[in-house]
């Protein structure tokens, strides 16, 4: 006889039946939504799957290079590739680029002199450029110390883009827009497509020569076009999130016009060396398998983010996005009343790994954070953000960011540790 789904996970793991019965009919009322999603997904794997069979991808390209890196045909057709994908004129993609805060610095420093004034269009930025940026006094090298100057525009109420207030915010000065794509730590909305298409549009018909810059990080795939399909200048992201399917296992990517990616070039080698060098040193199969699984990997974290929310508003608590609200990036945020509450539903995340699941999260001091971070990530790659994870700022309003999920399976298991680690510890 065919086990139901409350027999298979009693198999395995002791999780009460109420909390089984939550998880049910929170997946049954997320089915239409789901539904959208695969459509989205089945758009965007057709769409990877053209740039490959474009720029005639082979088994060849997958060969690592050595020393100065001098015709790795691999590397090249993977910038190509990318700025396809991403509806762009050029792209860098590199293996040594550590994270979408070091893409998104190397993006802004590159195009960016001293004198120079960058607008941010969507609030503060994420907590690690605070440094880069010099909006955070001590961190030795930053934009502040080379003359280059910011300025920041709040979001509407309802977290859009403010777009009378920015057109009107900018200066002589002002050479870059800068729009950070996902949430970050905020409780907001994501900034949509139509929303940077909207600004991009009215930017571009006064003020041409102003370069306008997407934090692309958490958003790629999750809706059908890109930052670049509407006209957005330049971009940057991580291949430890969407664009790496869960199988890179460092790197990061800029996209955009192509005298702006030659400026990328210049800041991470050398001016005149351009991108003609830059070994790849491993085998490039992960980086081109993890863009062609990434389509699909998005689409598994966004239904996990579906259900989580699902399930978690039917039992009271406050969740951004609502499960069937129209989504921007993979991130669902989960407000808390208390700290014990946050600590101990990211502890029973932690237990949902595949890895790590015997390590117990606590607060900690981490490089680039205001606050201490609890971070509750069992994950095959450090810091995998694609991989279903939960960290959070030790701070008012308690909220946990969650993000990720290679395997939806894993995300209900997740939700459903996290559920019954709060109600051992007798906290909901």
């Amino acid at each position: 006889m065919e086990k139901n789904y409350t027999d298979g996970i009693l198999n395995f793991y002791k999780i009460d039946k109420s909390l089984l019965e939550t998880a049910s009919l929170a997946q049954t009322r997320c089915m239409p939504v789901f539904r959208e999603i695969e459509e989205t997904a089945e758009y965007n794997q057709f769409k990877v799957i053209s740039a490959f069979q474009n720029n005639n991808i082979s088994e060849t390209h997958f060969i690592p290079s050595s020393g100065y890196g001098y015709g790795d045909r691999g590397r090249d057709a993977l910038d190509r590739v990318f700025a396809e994908i991403f509806g762009t004129e050029d792209a860098i993609v590199r293996q040594s680029i550590a994270s979408g805060t070091v893409a998104n610095t190397v993006m802004m420093f590159a195009n960016l002199r001293p004198g120079d004034e960058i607008l941010f269009a969507a609030g503060k930025p994420y907590d690690t450029l605070l440094d880069a940026v010099g909006i955070r006094d001590g961190a030795s090298g930053s934009m502040k110390d080379y003359g280059i100057t910011h300025r920041i525009v709040e979001l509407n109420e309802d977290g859009t883009l403010d777009d009378s207030v920015i057109i009107n915010s900018l200066t002589a000065a002002t050479k870059m827009v800068f729009i950070q794509r996902s949430r970050g730590y905020a409780w907001r909305r994501p900034v949509m497509i139509a929303d940077m298409k909207r600004l991009v549009d009215k930017i571009k018909k006064d003020r041409p020569d102003i370069i306008t810059a997407v934090d692309n990080c958490y958003g790629e795939f999750v809706e059908r076009l890109e930052p670049g399909d509407v006209g957005v200048d330049i971009m940057a992201g991580s291949l430890i999130k969407n664009p790496g399917g869960g199988l890179c296992s460092s790197g990061g990517y800029i996209c955009g016009r192509k005298d702006l990616i030659e400026n990328c070039a210049s800041r991470i080698y050398s001016p005149g060396l351009s991108k003609e060098v830059g070994s790849s040193g491993t085998d490039k199969r992960l980086l081109y398998q993890g863009l062609f699984m990434a389509p699909h990997t998005v689409e598994q974290s966004l239904k996990g983010a579906v259900f989580i929310a699902a399930a978690l508003e039917s039992i009271g608590f406050s969740t951004s996005p609502r499960f069937d609200e129209k989504r921007g990036d993979i991130i669902q945020l989960v407000r808390f009343d208390t700290k014990d509450q946050l600590t101990s539903f990211c502890e029973g995340v932690q237990k949902g790994s595949p890895v790590d699941s015997n390590v117990r999260p606590i607060p900690w001091d981490m490089p680039g954070y205001e606050d201490q971070v609890i971070m509750a990530a069992g994950t095959f790659v450090q810091g995998a953000s694609i991989e279903f994870s939960a960290d959070a700022p030790i701070r008012e309003p308690y909220i946990a960011y969650m993000q990720g999920g290679l395997v939806y399976s894993q995300v209900k298991l997740g939700l459903l540790l996290a559920l019954q680690t709060m109600k051992n510890n007798e906290i909901m």
